[in-house]
């Protein structure tokens, strides 16, 4: 007698993107979700970055699939877009029916959808689950903080990232799943080195370079922070090393309004593969990105935070990273103090690049 077997049932996965660093992490995870037997992957851009160089070159350049919704919601003040983006992300989960709904980090788009997920009663997989900076100025501070509230799957990428949770309760939750895979990112890292490539028509410094980028609101929109940081971005560049700059359209935007000029060698925004490669030939990294501190220990390169917190606490307690206020002096004696800093070991704090083989693992058995 022939018996027919019913195929392996498929677990239907609503990813909700729309901010460069979800684009990056997202490439790693949706190249091992692809290759998982019983999964299937639908992909919502939310449109948070909508230019070219902050959202379709990296979907071109890191082979993400082509979204299956975009919704082009941009601009306007933080519960205006996380609104707007509430509202349609709500259809797309009432039409789609999916099994999970997975978000990334901590920007308005993960917490729309983490909200219009948990209204329906959808369960939340959150990956970067557990960080936090404890500033509660910070947008995203609490945007993690509650996506992580409405999740089922916290996928933390530290032990640091446990410990919070553990810490706040989460343990004690029913339904509540807290497991350690690693770093995305790192992932991320480890499948593109290899693609690097120089940003287009730019030249870098023969004697190396700093590189710098600042975006966060708490340094754009205060004009005291945002001056000192300009003033010393401009007298390392003169006196020191030179700076090299891609720079994001807030920043841009918050120097020109405030009638500042930066003297530093400023590209425009930059893809994945062109950022390693900066990342591959600088001496050292000048940022307030979380993703940036991460990355420049991947390649092994010290790092200066311009923020009083950071929620990768780890890299600092190692020495890669050194935090520092928005003070001209203080940022030129850390860089000074950093520069010959040699980082070593950059695989044993974010998983060593297992991160998305072992979320890929969770989700099958989760249902």
């Amino acid at each position: 007698m022939l018996v027919l077997l019913s195929p392996h049932p498929s677990m239907k996965i609503i990813t909700i993107i729309g901010a460069r660093p979800q684009f990056i992490k997202a490439s790693a995870v949706s190249k091992t979700i692809a290759e998982t037997p019983g999964l299937q992957e639908v992909i919502v851009h939310t449109g948070q970055h909508f230019d070219e160089n902050m959202s379709s070159v990296f979907f071109d350049q890191l082979h993400i699939p082509k979204p299956d919704y975009q919704l082009d919601i941009h601009g306007g003040n933080h519960g205006d877009m996380t609104g707007r983006m509430l509202i349609a992300l709500e259809k797309i989960l009432i039409d789609e029916k999916p099994d999970m709904v997975m978000v990334y980090g901590d920007t308005n788009s993960t917490l729309a959808g983490a909200l219009a997920a948990a209204k329906l009663h959808i369960p939340v997989c959150h990956v970067e689950a557990g960080l936090r900076s404890f500033n509660m100025k910070m947008p995203e501070e609490i945007n993690r903080i509650l996506t992580d509230r409405v999740s089922q799957l916290l996928f933390c990428p530290t032990q640091t990232a446990v410990y919070n949770l553990m810490n706040e309760g989460y343990d004690n939750l029913t339904g509540v799943s807290i497991q350690k895979v690693g770093d995305v990112m790192q992932d991320a890292a480890c499948l593109f080195a290899d693609s690097a490539e120089a940003p287009a028509g730019w030249e870098a410094p023969k004697d190396g370079f700093i590189l710098a980028t600042i975006h966060r609101a708490e340094n754009t929109d205060d004009l005291e922070r945002l001056k000192a940081f300009v003033e010393a971005l401009n007298l390392l560049h003169r006196d020191f090393t030179p700076v090299v700059m891609p720079l994001h359209p807030r920043t841009r935007n918050a120097i020109k309004a405030a009638g500042l000029k930066l003297e530093v060698d400023s590209i425009d925004p930059v893809g994945y593969l062109q950022m390693i490669w900066l990342l591959e030939h600088t001496n050292m990294v000048l940022t307030d990105s979380g993703g940036l501190q991460k990355e420049a220990f991947f390649f092994n390169k010290p790092c200066v935070t311009l923020r009083d917190q950071t929620e990768w606490i780890e890299l600092v307690e190692v020495g890669a990273n050194m935090l520092v206020e928005a003070d001209v002096q203080k940022i030129i004696q850390s860089v000074q103090f950093m520069q010959d800093k040699t980082i070593t070991d950059p695989y044993s704090l974010y998983g060593g690049g297992m991160a998305t083989q072992k979320i890929a693992n969770a989700l099958t058995t989760f249902l």
